[in-house]
């Protein structure tokens, strides 16, 4: 009988830890490669696909035609500052910028097949610290395409990261967990205590893998909002008077 209350109680306890658990979807940066209690996490906007120029896409020409653009709107289009601020949940200074476009591509294919395009920035985009998770918010037209991430770890070497289906209707913020580096030589490494100090990670951009059955005519899809977890205690714990070791 002893038993049976004791493991009654430790089933208990498990469904109310999994019932905390309110998303589970979206990777919790506070526990990704997480291997002390000294954490600084800090949400930050990487790019809010205001600017021209800034995002290129590319497709094979033997595959298609593919075009990009900025237009107006987004997910946040239609909040005030206040309500939009509360949604994101950055900082009033972001919240108040400019955010009203979104970047927006058009595919349009020869003929049905295997098809690959890419989205990437005009410069890789620098992450400062460690990070966790990266984010951003897509309307995928409920096509069953896959969104990949393009990296760049610290010593340059190109990673990719899967992030999700593109089959739903509307906007959906897509997140990801950045896979730590079990000994900061394999795997993405994000710093080292060997080679300066610099940006661990740098966003170059997404691929877009197509379906077969559904990568044919045109395709349409929009991004906005792309933002990072990072962890900066080593950085907001420094010695002020410390020397930089980038020169």
């Amino acid at each position: 009988m002893k038993k049976l209350v004791a493991l009654l109680c430790v089933l208990f306890l498990a469904v109310s830890v999994f019932a905390q658990n309110s998303s589970l979807t979206e990777p919790d940066p506070s526990v990704v490669g997480a291997d002390s209690a000294a954490q600084a996490l800090r949400e930050i906007s990487l790019d809010l696909f205001e600017r021209e120029g800034a995002w290129n896409c590319r497709i094979s020409p033997d595959v298609g035609v593919i075009s990009g653009r900025l237009f107006d709107g987004g997910p946040y289009s239609n909040l005030d500052a206040e309500a939009k601020q509360e949604q994101i949940k950055l900082p009033a200074e972001v919240a108040d910028a400019e955010n009203d476009t979104v970047y927006g591509v058009k595919v349009e294919f020869f003929r049905r097949g295997i098809n690959t395009f890419y989205i990437t920035a005009a410069r890789p985009i620098p992450i400062e610290g460690v990070t966790k998770t990266v984010s951003v918010w897509v309307a995928g037209r409920n096509q069953s395409h896959k969104l990949t991430l393009l990296v760049q770890d610290y010593f340059g070497n190109n990673f990719e990261v899967y992030m999700g289906s593109l089959a739903f209707s509307g906007w959906k913020k897509l997140t990801v967990a950045i896979p730590p580096s079990p000994d900061g030589k394999r795997g993405i490494v994000q710093q080292s205590a060997f080679w300066g100090d610099r940006p661990g990670l740098r966003i170059v951009g997404f691929r877009v893998d197509c379906d077969p059955e559904y990568a044919f005519g045109q395709y349409y899809m929009y991004m906005d909002d792309l933002r990072a977890v990072t962890d900066l205690y080593d950085m907001e714990n420094s010695d002020p008077d410390d020397i930089s070791d980038n020169w």
